[in-house]
């Protein structure tokens, strides 16, 4: 073996064995929200990165620059404007196209309670395909930290992402008379 290979190596097991030693706390790990959605993955990933895709089922007024680094500025009061200060912008840090979106907050809406913990978090979007023509979405928080604020802004986004996932499910329920459940 040669000393590069050695060393390698040797870093690590060094960097396992410090992760074993010192695992997140529960209160760091991240939070996570899911669910099945009866379309396409083509669909929901048009659904999640488009102006009118996102204008469809869960903003008022949506603009999105699909590129790393690129802004996704959304506004959910249909009065509002984007550019006002109630406009989410949130920043693209990576993605795969109907696989994989990364957000981080990069400017919070005014009356945004946790300003200061939002900066410290990301999510990433996670688009599987099943068959037949479904989708599961798994939205993953993390950056959360022990500290109080961040765990009340761990809750807020569990929340917030549970109720997306929801407005995404209802979409596409079915709206024939004989599919309705009695």
């Amino acid at each position: 073996m040669t000393n590069l290979l050695q060393w390698f190596l040797f870093t690590m097991l060094e960097l396992a064995g410090v992760l074993a030693a010192h695992p997140a706390s529960a209160d760091q790990q991240p939070s996570i929200t899911e669910a099945i959605i009866n379309a396409p993955v083509g669909e929901v990933w048009r659904l999640f990165t488009t102006k009118e895709g996102m204008e469809s089922w869960m903003v008022a007024h949506a603009e999105i620059e699909l590129k790393v680094g690129g802004l996704m500025r959304t506004h959910y009061d249909p009065k509002g404007v984007l550019g006002d200060p109630k406009t989410i912008v949130n920043q693209i840090l990576s993605f795969e196209p109907e696989r994989m979106l990364s957000i981080k907050v990069d400017q919070a809406p005014v009356d945004f309670p946790l300003p200061e913990s939002v900066q410290d978090m990301w999510t990433v979007i996670y688009f599987q395909p099943l068959e037949p023509g479904m989708t599961n979405v798994r939205i993953v928080g993390m950056g959360f930290t022990d500290d109080t604020d961040s765990q009340k802004l761990k809750e807020f986004f569990r929340k917030g992402n549970s109720w997306t996932l929801e407005q995404l499910q209802k979409k596409f329920w079915p709206t024939c008379a004989s599919c309705q459940k009695e």
